[in-house]
Order: C-alpha cells, then structure tokens, then sequence
C-alpha cells in the first residue's frame, strides 16, 4: 500500500505535462482553428526553478509542439519531450537516461494521455481538475488547478519532507 508523505521522501525527479498541468486548459477559437493560450504561474515558476537548483531532475512531457515551452525548459535545466503520443514511451527514456526506478519519480499529470505513464511511478499525483480517470489512480490530488499553482503545491510538500525548501540559497535566482 502507497504512503504519499513517506513516498515523497524516495522523490529523486519530477515528470510535468504542460497543458492541464503547468498551464491551464484555455484555448482561442479563431476562424482558422484553435491556438492554445498557455500561461505560467509565476509561483509555479519558481518552484520549478529552486527544485533544480536543488539537484531534483526534470521532465517535461507533452503532446504539444511550442518553440517558447521548449526553450524555457531547457534552459532552466529541464528534459523536455514534446509531441508526445504515447507518454509511457518518453517516460522511460527519461527514466533509463538518467537512472530513475518508479519509486524515484513524481509525475503530475491530468487528463488520459498521462494515464499510462502515471502508473509507471511511484508517486503519481494530479491538479484539482485533472479528469475522474486521473483522480482515481492519484496518490494526491492537489487543492489547486492546473496552471492555478498545483505544481508549486507538490514541488514545495516534497521539498519540505527532504528539508530542501527554505535553505539558504532560496533567496536568489
């Protein structure tokens, strides 16, 4: 059986989708089709970043393709793969390249496609309106909506159980 607080405390690396996850759901309907407005809660953004500097690993996995997403990422250090059809596929590469067993890896995910990775890992966890289908294989679910700060939520309780959050180096970028 699955203990979340104890769980946190085997966490070597965090797996993120973007859509759903580190930014919200909204898209622009326009006469030529649809464009995804994707935006990056700034809180959210500094868990990610301090996590890193921290020595976690991470991942981004997500089916869309976006220069500025791809760019951001890696600079902040992360793997990123994009256009992913088959999430597991990409989750396992990240896995294998970097040395993760399933009990080293959080993985937020939201909707199906992040269905059969989440099973992968130890710890799977979701935004508070990730789909009944997420909910139910969860180990936590988070307060807070995708791209609403569920990702500082998770990232920060982690963090907080390995006494990593608050050192001294949390002051600066």
């Amino acid at each position: 059986m699955k203990n979340f607080k104890l769980d946190i405390l085997k966490v070597r690396a965090f797996v993120f989708d973007i859509d759903g996850v580190i930014s919200g759901n909204e898209l622009i309907l326009r006469e030529e089709g649809y464009e995804p407005l994707r935006t990056l809660n700034t809180k959210d953004g500094y868990a990610l970043h301090y996590a890193i500097k921290q020595g976690f690993l991470m991942a981004i996995i997500t089916g869309c393709k976006s220069d500025s997403i791809e760019k951001h990422f890696k600079k902040l250090g992360a793997s990123v793969y994009m256009q992913s059809d088959i999430k597991k596929v990409f989750l396992e590469d990240f896995m294998k390249k970097n040395n993760l067993s399933a009990e080293d890896v959080l993985y937020m995910g939201d909707d199906i496609p992040d269905y059969e990775a989440m099973q992968m890992v130890r710890v799977p966890t979701c935004p508070k309106d990730a789909s009944v289908e997420i909910k139910e294989i969860s180990s936590y679910i988070s307060p807070f909506n995708g791209g609403k700060g569920c990702v500082r939520d998770i990232i920060e309780q982690v963090m907080r159980a390995q006494n990593k959050w608050m050192r001294d180096d949390a002051f600066s970028w």
